[in-house]
């Protein structure tokens, strides 16, 4: 981004006088005061605290202007302010403004599981043949999409946009914003259920993301979904199915998992095998959507499999890391549910171990009523045979601990946490673990696992 503050004031409506600043060059937006580059545009959001007080620290540390609420008394004369109605929407309006100026193929990726890993395969996919720009980490809301776009470069030619979603009118907002040329959902699973209450209601708030599309553009979407394949019917665009039937456009053709990748066909390229540096047959499914972008935007089969192959991951997604006292770990940290954590164990049963597989599970948020029933039933995928030990974290997980000793798990072999206690965990954890076993870290980001992980892991 490079823009001077007259383009930002006009593109933004600022209602008052920056003549004087007018040749200010910003590079760059920030609405974190601590963390921010020199010539950065600092954006006082309203949150817990208003960022208003935060104005002076960003100056200091590098900002070079700063919007201002109207409804905000001025009390500094010597700083570039663009006083504006609500800053937010001023960043929105921004980051739409600058989209259009730089104009690039924009790809918009949701759904209830996958959507990260999905978007960073479909980067690596792009990025063969286009200088492209990919949400940074979960920056996937009303705040961070617009800043995903300010930071594009102005050489952009393709931008991948992660969207996310806790409420009807999310989707819809963002897809506006945005106005993609391919929309991605990736699948319809429980995530949020404590909000939408059924899946059939989740797949509703998914459909959003094609409002925004464009006339000629393209929805490219789970085909193995029923609830999708209801809910596409009636729109004009161009549809691509990918999964795991045959009735879909892209499908795997054979699938082997090895211990620390997995390797597969497709029907549309069956001299080609591709290997992604992930376990999991789930994350097929993000390559197979991933590639059907590719295919769409023409990135040659050769391309695919070399971006595939190479393709950096977002922190905390479903990673190995080498513990202390050497196990492996399969930290997926950043966020859980219950068709995630059901895969990933599944996973980890599979995987080839001289000691022992630890399943560490922490609580799955935001399932509401369904919460106790959903967080039971991820004993389907924990057999005492294949999974030695289990240490639960979380007030929910008790109804995980209750449902295993009911089915025959040893006792012993359960303990729980409450999630103030991951002290203790982490005592327990360096304790037992042998550099032949093999740990999983699963839970929603609210549970603070990653605490667990930087504990054990090596330096």
């Amino acid at each position: 981004m490079k823009m001077k503050l007259a383009e930002i004031a006009k593109a933004i409506n600022a209602q008052n006088d920056i003549e004087q600043w007018k040749d200010v060059e910003v590079t760059s937006v920030s609405f974190d005061s601590r963390h921010l580059d020199q010539g950065s545009l600092f954006v006082p959001l309203q949150g817990v605290q208003d960022g208003h007080q935060y104005v002076p620290s960003a100056f200091t540390n590098g900002a070079v202007a700063s919007l201002w609420a109207s409804d905000h008394e001025i009390t500094d004369q010597t700083h570039p302010l663009l006083v504006v109605n609500d800053p937010l929407a001023a960043l929105q309006e921004l980051g739409k403004y600058y989209l259009h100026k730089i104009n690039p193929i924009v790809v918009a990726v949701t759904g209830s599981n996958g959507k990260t890993t999905t978007k960073d395969m479909i980067a690596s996919i792009l990025s063969t043949q286009f200088n492209v720009t990919k949400t940074y980490a979960n920056f996937n809301n009303e705040i961070g999409v617009p800043v995903t776009l300010l930071n594009m470069e102005s050489n952009t030619e393709a931008v991948v946009v992660e969207m996310g979603m806790d409420r009807f009118g999310q989707l819809d907002f963002l897809s506006k914003l945005v106005n993609p040329d391919i929309a991605v959902i990736t699948m319809i699973g429980e995530a949020h259920i404590e909000f939408f209450g059924t899946r059939d209601k989740i797949a509703d708030a998914k459909m959003e993301i094609a409002h925004g599309l464009k006339e000629d553009g393209t929805l490219v979407f789970n085909g193995d979904e029923p609830l999708l394949e209801e809910r596409v019917k009636d729109l004009t665009q161009r549809q691509m199915r990918f999964g795991r039937q045959l009735s879909n456009n892209l499908y795997a053709t054979s699938v082997h998992d090895e211990p620390r990748q997995l390797s597969f066909t497709v029907n549309e390229w069956p001299d080609e095998e591709f290997t992604i540096p992930m376990v999991g047959e789930y994350n097929i499914n993000n390559a197979l959507a991933a590639m059907e972008v590719g295919k769409i935007l023409h990135i040659t089969p050769a391309h695919m499999k070399q971006a595939l192959a190479n393709v950096e991951l977002t922190e905390n997604r479903a990673e190995w890391v080498k513990g202390k006292n050497g196990e492996q770990i399969l930290s997926d940290v950043y966020n859980s549910n219950p068709t995630a954590a059901k895969e990933v164990l599944k996973t980890i049963a599979e995987t080839p171990v001289d000691g022992r597989r630890i399943a560490v599970l922490g609580d799955m948020l935001e399932l509401g009523d369904a919460a106790p029933k959903l967080h039971a039933s991820l004993a389907e995928e924990i057999d005492h045979q294949k999974i030695a030990s289990v240490y639960l974290v979380g007030e929910q997980m008790k109804n995980l601990k209750d449902k295993l000793i009911q089915e025959g798990y040893p006792a012993e072999d359960i303990h729980h946490y409450a999630a103030s206690d991951l002290q203790q965990l982490i005592a327990d954890l360096t304790a037992t673990l042998t550099g032949e076993d093999i740990v999983l870290l699963k839970a929603s980001h609210g549970i603070h696992l990653e605490e667990v992980l930087t504990a054990l892991k090596a330096e």
